[in-house]
């Protein structure tokens, strides 16, 4: 093992994962839990809340709070930090933590951030988020997107995503450092593009969700998925993203990934939509984040704002927000003329 200590905030199914992925190159990974349930269940080497049935690596340790956490890495060096954190969470949990977070970062301990959505408040991504906090360390934040499930990564299946950052200084260590014979991030300068793929695949996830409760199979999928992509590349040419991040992992391959699985939390979402059931209802239902629900809000309030022509997104948001059946919005999208499709 190469590398010392790396500290993950948030024990969700993918920070435990990427926690996982971490434990084969460091000595110790420590999981920064905010739940006794969560804290309790991954000292006995698993994550009974949010991974079931999945046996931890040993080397992976909760911490409850910041005095635990402090003396378990007392004796050792801190190689990276991790945000495993969902959108929602990030304004409470640094607005609280600033401090102790900027003094790691003062430090050249680079972050890796896993978090993907927009906020529907401000309409920032999650590197407009951060800056709110560690402008002055721009350079030491990097972001990771892709097609990876967590349970998949648990499972040691082959996992290629993007790494997203400003300077070869911070990337390729942390690409290093989550490098197994299983996982791989690729490093890429383009994070607008990186972020944008990882949250707007999101809200197509729902569609896919939705179109498949309603019956519909895999030539509709098909459609759903090409016209999404078209949007997707819209919404990127506002915020100066290159074109073919949208072909790569954060793009495309998560968003096959995504609106094709059953692993898919925002294509079951989608699925339960389409029973009828509303969206408070579902979510109040479970513990897991849907970041598609709330990125559907962004995307609408972005594409406003900035006069995006996303009839795709809008219709989506349509179905979540205002009521509307899906099949009106669908039955509105194939009646549309064809000199208007695009």
């Amino acid at each position: 093992m190469g590398f010392d200590t790396a500290v993950v905030f948030g024990a969700g199914a993918f920070g435990t994962s990427i926690a996982s992925v971490l434990s084969e190159n460091f000595k110790q990974v420590i999981l920064k839990v905010r739940e006794e349930e969560v804290y309790n269940s991954i000292k006995n080497g698993e994550n009974s809340v949010y991974l079931p049935g999945r046996e931890l690596p040993k080397n992976i340790y909760p911490a409850l709070t910041w005095e635990e956490l402090d003396e378990c890495v007392s004796d050792s060096t801190i190689n990276l930090l991790v945000n495993g954190l969902p959108t929602r969470a990030i304004h409470p949990f640094y607005s609280e933590n600033k401090e102790k977070v900027l003094d790691w970062l003062k430090q050249g301990i680079p972050m890796a951030s896993l978090t993907k959505g927009i906020d529907p408040d401000t309409c920032e991504l999650p590197d407009d988020l951060f800056m709110h906090y560690f402008s002055d360390y721009s350079d030491k934040l990097c972001y990771l997107s892709g097609p990876s499930f967590a349970q998949e990564i648990l499972d040691r299946q082959v996992t290629i995503v993007s790494l997203a950052g400003k300077t070869p200084d911070t990337l390729l260590p942390v690409s290093e450092m989550l490098q197994t014979d299983y996982f791989k991030a690729i490093p890429t300068y383009d994070v607008k593009g990186v972020l944008l793929g990882g949250s707007l695949k999101n809200v197509l996830a729902i569609a896919g969700g939705i179109l498949e409760g309603l019956g519909y199979n895999h030539n509709t999928r098909a459609a759903m998925i090409t016209r999404g992509i078209t949007e997707m590349l819209r919404f990127g040419k506002v915020f100066n993203a290159r074109p073919e991040t949208f072909y790569s992992f954060a793009g495309m391959g998560d968003l096959i990934l995504t609106t094709t699985s059953d692993l898919s939390r925002n294509k079951t979402f989608g699925k339960e939509i389409a029973k009828g059931r509303t969206p408070k209802e579902i979510i109040s239902s479970q513990r897991s984040t849907v970041e598609g629900y709330k990125t559907a809000l962004a995307a609408h309030r972005v594409a406003k704002k900035y006069h995006i022509k996303t009839r795709l997104f809008d219709g989506i948001y349509q179905i979540l927000y205002n009521d509307v059946r899906p099949e009106k919005v669908l039955k509105q999208l194939m009646e549309l003329p064809i000199s208007t499709i695009e």
